[in-house]
């Protein structure tokens, strides 16, 4: 399911740790790693001998590792640029911007990116996660189960159980929409633990990911006028600390 994998690099530590949880994960799945630079034509004081020296020490990186590595160099946006290659990958890693803030955790280009990107894109915590323990914040919209079809398919080779979190004020109303969850991962044979939680999606996720050690985690992008599901994707990243996989 994961076997090309895409990852935007610009020479900062978070994107650097977005590589490692490449590598792990392209081990598991003995996936092709596709290496992307992107140049802001607006950015002055960039080299290209600089570029070439980031990507080589990336592909270095991977094939030390006894991965297939790919290199590509780009020149745009990088949310657009990245957005275009991702439709030839399964997924796109990135690397957190910052932990102190909402605001901050995401940062322009991934806001930008989850809003554009056809395929999942992978925000990776500060250290490489193995992944097989898995959640999903499940709240029934569409990308919801699209996210749940995934985590499905993740939990499926991993052989992990999924922990499906749902925040909720109305416990009965909240019971119906896992429901539907539960009844899918049922179907397709997969172990489940439902949690019900009061809070925020945010409070929600770390409460359980706290008690259950998740190690990965699943949601839905759901981009509305109002962009209300970036901010709860902001909020999930600023309580967890590891790899939130959001599906459009």
């Amino acid at each position: 399911m994961f076997t090309r994998l895409l990852v935007g690099l610009d020479g900062s530590p978070n994107a650097d740790e977005a590589l490692e949880q490449a590598v792990h994960l392209g081990l598991r799945f003995k996936a092709k790693i596709v290496v992307a630079h992107i140049r802001e034509t607006h950015v002055l004081g960039k080299r290209s001998s600089d570029s070439g020296v980031l990507l080589q020490r990336a592909q270095e990186r991977v094939t030390d590792a006894g991965l297939t590595a790919q290199t590509i160099l780009k020149h745009g946006d990088p949310d657009v640029e990245l957005a275009t290659l991702a439709r030839d990958a399964d997924t796109v890693l990135v690397g957190r911007r910052g932990r102190s803030s909402p605001a901050d955790v995401l940062g322009k280009t991934v806001t930008s990116l989850i809003r554009m990107a056809e395929r999942s894109v992978i925000v990776c915590g500060s250290k490489p996660s193995p992944m097989n323990a898995c959640a999903i914040a499940y709240d029934g919209r569409e990308t919801s189960q699209r996210a749940l079809a995934l985590v499905a398919r993740f939990a499926s080779v991993t052989h992990s159980t999924v922990h499906v979190i749902h925040a909720t004020i109305d416990p009965a109303i909240g019971t119906m929409v896992v429901g539907e969850a539960e009844a899918m991962l049922s179907l397709e044979g997969i172990a489940f633990v439902t949690h019900l939680e009061h809070g925020t999606p945010g409070e929600a996720v770390a409460r359980v990911i706290q008690e259950t050690q998740c190690d990965a985690l699943f949601a839905g992008a759901h981009v509305g006028p109002r962009d209300v599901t970036v901010s709860h994707a902001e909020e999930i990243l600023l309580h967890t600390d590891i790899p939130v996989v959001i599906q459009p």
